[in-house]
């Protein structure tokens, strides 16, 4: 099964400081690119475990007695790694977003390149699909998930047209769906403007924001002191919130400080934030909006 090479693999792999007898995940797994690395640098007495909630993924999973490959979102990753009996680990490395294979595969829906029917579900066992969001949602909700997600200003004129459209007869496929938005679709930027309204919908579809707080959230509490967090993202709405999370331990406000004003934070940054170069761009495409973040436990 073909996927592409993994965004950013030294750096992301490098900033985990792999210990040979440590303990990672890989939350990620995909094709297994940076699980290899990992487990190139890990001697004999390590351990890997990765998480991919994608039944494509588990066709990739690596011949080694140190690596346990986990059929699921990790946003339960504080629960399966327990059930494995890990309580701690000494570092964590998310890829997050789409993986390259399942925008090459057209009957996924995620790509604006191909004609499929409407699903851009991760996990293929979830009952939420595209199709239900677009022919579904009341126009209030719509609106939300355009406006939230895609961070589209004519959000609401989105949902109405959408809304109009489906009186007549659902909205089946991408083809269907584009025809419909055509008029938000100027020619000079329509590939821009068509990708924010496929990124609001697959965010919708896969309760991406809420599973990345959780997984952060829970990162932190099974990290070691010391324990390296690696995190790689492709839109403002994921860095955001990661750089948030990692500056001060929370999502939103600020953090209480102590009896001397100084604010208590759970990480230090490693590194100032890392991008590809112009050469990993392009070679890879789909490395153009990355963004590395790496940091770790106090």
């Amino acid at each position: 099964m073909e996927y592409h090479n993994p965004v950013l693999l030294l750096p992301t792999v490098g900033g985990l400081a792999i210990k040979p007898d440590g303990v990672y995940v890989d939350v990620t797994f995909g094709g297994g690119g940076h699980s290899r690395e990992i487990l190139r640098q890990l001697g004999p007495d390590g351990k890997l475990f990765a998480f991919d909630q994608d039944t494509d993924a588990l066709a990739n999973a690596i011949p080694d007695d140190r690596f346990t490959l986990i059929n699921e979102n990790f946003r339960y990753i504080k629960r399966f790694l327990r059930f494995h009996g890990v309580r701690s680990v000494d570092g964590i490395l998310a890829d997050l977003g789409v993986s390259s294979h399942q925008f090459d595969v057209a009957e996924r829906g995620f790509s604006t390149r191909f004609d499929a029917e409407l699903d851009m579900r991760m996990n293929q066992k979830g009952t939420l699909s595209a199709y239900h969001v677009v022919n579904e949602y009341d126009q209030a909700n719509l609106s939300r998930v355009f406006l939230d997600y895609g961070e589209l200003k004519n959000a609401p004129a989105i949902a109405r047209v959408i809304i109009e459209a489906r009186e007549s007869h659902p909205i089946k496929n991408t083809e269907e769906l584009k025809h419909v938005l055509g008029r938000f679709l100027p020619a000079h930027k329509s590939n821009k403007i068509l990708a924010q309204m496929y990124q609001a919908i697959r965010i919708e579809v896969n309760q991406e924001m809420e599973a990345l707080r959780e997984f952060l959230e829970q990162s932190l509490e099974i990290l070691k002191p010391g324990g390296r967090l690696s995190v790689i993202s492709y839109h403002s709405l994921e860095d955001r919130l990661v750089k948030r999370f990692v500056k001060n331990g929370l999502f939103e406000g600020e953090p209480e400080r102590d009896f001397f004003g100084n604010f208590s934070v759970p990480f230090k940054t490693i590194e100032k934030l890392i991008v590809p170069d112009a050469e990993e761009i392009k070679s890879n495409n789909r490395a153009r909006s990355a963004k590395l973040r790496v940091a770790e436990k106090i």
